[in-house]
């Protein structure tokens, strides 16, 4: 199932939204996107602390973002995630990817109730590696 839900993604999603992008290219929080941004996907950073990220204009918050998102990435404790899930609802993100490390069982389930394909605890670069061999 997981699996399943992983590969939808990955093949339908062309817009990602990166909650807790980071300007330092030892993180995950930059190293992913970038990865991600090479096969090919449209990398928005999300960080209120940075003007520009991958050469793409960064915003605050999603909320920030004025055209569709496919999926919104998350990089940010666990604890942190029920108000970006909120967000990805607001503006119609069709799923919630949380990156390794990092889940929160009742946000994934009030996503999943709105309808948006939900991944926890797993790595985009590895899964996406993975998929695309």
């Amino acid at each position: 199932m997981k699996t399943e839900t992983m590969e939808k993604i990955m093949a339908q999603a062309k817009t990602i939204a990166v909650v807790g992008f980071s300007s330092k290219a030892t993180k995950a929080g930059y190293y992913v996107p970038a990865y991600l941004k090479e096969q090919g996907y449209r990398i928005i950073p999300v960080n209120p602390n940075l003007a520009e990220g991958l050469g793409e204009t960064a915003v605050p918050t999603l909320s920030d973002i004025t055209e569709p998102v496919d999926l919104v990435l998350i990089f940010q404790r666990s604890e942190n995630v029920p108000p970006f899930v909120d967000e990805a609802i607001e503006i119609g993100a069709k799923a919630v990817w949380m990156q390794l490390g990092i889940a929160h069982e009742a946000a994934a389930q009030k996503a999943k109730t709105a309808g948006l394909d939900v991944v926890q605890d797993a790595c985009m670069l590895v899964e996406h590696r993975r998929w695309a061999q």
